[in-house]
């Protein structure tokens, strides 16, 4: 790493991803160019050897050890703290970086003031587009994208509106919010609006930070020219959970999650009405389903039937949206 006061500090929460970590941060330090920078790894109780090996292989970079799992929110917070970075890098552990990606944000951050945070067009491995700047959940917002009409209609600007599947992804654009896979964000700002709301273990918590951000009078954007290539998933797929095949802890996590988000800003009422439009819909799908004898319409009345357990599970655990079960969930 350069030497020198940084002008970006790289945050990476890692979670038993131990060679997508190892390939992230190569592609971190050849993508770095001039930018004084410092990297920052978040290593969640990792099983796989992790943190060991970013401490044998990377000895410039900063790693802090988590004997529990924290999640994401909280994890970053710890970073946060000891970031010195005029501004903050978010990149997730099977995220990397292309060509000037760095630079171009700056770039862009630089060029105007009243943005607080900045996302990237993220691509899969493949080329194809992941969804990149999306609008605030909603109760239309969930239902549009519960019932399939997003799906079926993604040209249209009322029924794609949530992912924005009907803006070009090549024209800038202000966003509600934008993915933590990578986003960049002003040290400042997070300060203001003090970082992420641990409450949110994982999913819901750079959409609550972005509205935060928003709310303190700062804009969002996304910038198609700022490319991340993003695999996504990684982590989950090195959980033990236990959980029934039409169930998972993943899931479970969402719904606490999204309970939690409604409660906080649009109030009761409305995470109310969020569980019954999921548990409506579900139950009217088991119904559909149940009398066929058909395999795989059983296996979805069974699903349905699974998911509904769950839904009440999660607002139990929240007492409808209000608290955070203890770490880890």
């Amino acid at each position: 790493m350069k030497v020198g006061t940084p002008e970006i500090s790289v945050i990476i929460v890692s979670f038993n991803t131990c060679n997508l970590l190892r390939r992230c941060l190569q592609t971190l330090l050849k993508k770095t160019g001039s930018i004084q920078c410092e990297v920052i790894v978040v290593d969640n109780a990792s099983e796989d050897e992790s943190a060991d090996m970013v401490e044998r292989e990377f000895p410039h970079v900063t790693l802090i050890r988590s004997e529990t799992n924290l999640g994401f929110a909280a994890a970053n917070n710890l970073a946060f703290e000891q970031a010195t970075g005029e501004f903050i890098v978010l990149l997730n552990s099977d995220a990397f970086l292309t060509e000037q990606a760095l630079s171009q944000s700056l770039q862009f951050m630089h060029d105007n003031p009243k943005i607080g945070v900045g996302g990237a067009r993220l691509i899969g491995r493949d080329n194809s587009w992941q969804p990149s700047a999306r609008m605030f959940p909603s109760l239309l917002n969930h239902f549009l994208t519960l019932s399939g009409l997003a799906y079926k209609y993604p040209k249209s600007k009322f029924f794609g509106r949530f992912d924005r599947t009907w803006a070009n992804p090549n024209i800038a654009a202000e966003v509600d919010w934008v993915p933590g896979a990578y986003s960049i964000i002003r040290h400042d700002v997070l300060k203001q609006v003090h970082y992420f709301d641990e409450k949110f273990f994982l999913y819901y918590e750079e959409v609550d930070l972005c509205r935060r951000i928003q709310q303190a009078g700062y804009e969002v954007w996304y910038w198609p020219d700022v490319v991340v290539v993003h695999i996504g998933g990684e982590s989950s797929k090195t959980l033990s959970l236990g959980m029934s095949d039409s169930g998972s802890q993943i899931s479970l996590w969402q719904m606490r999650s999204a309970l939690i988000f409604y409660r906080k800003h649009y109030g009761w009422l409305h995470a109310w009405l969020w569980l019954q439009l999921e548990k409506q819909w579900h139950q009217i799908r088991y119904w559909k389903n149940i009398w066929k004898k058909d395999p795989d319409r059983q296996e979805k009345a069974h699903y349905s039937s699974e998911w509904i357990k769950l839904l009440n599970q999660a607002w139990k655990n929240t007492r409808g949206g209000k608290n955070s079960p203890p770490r880890p969930w």
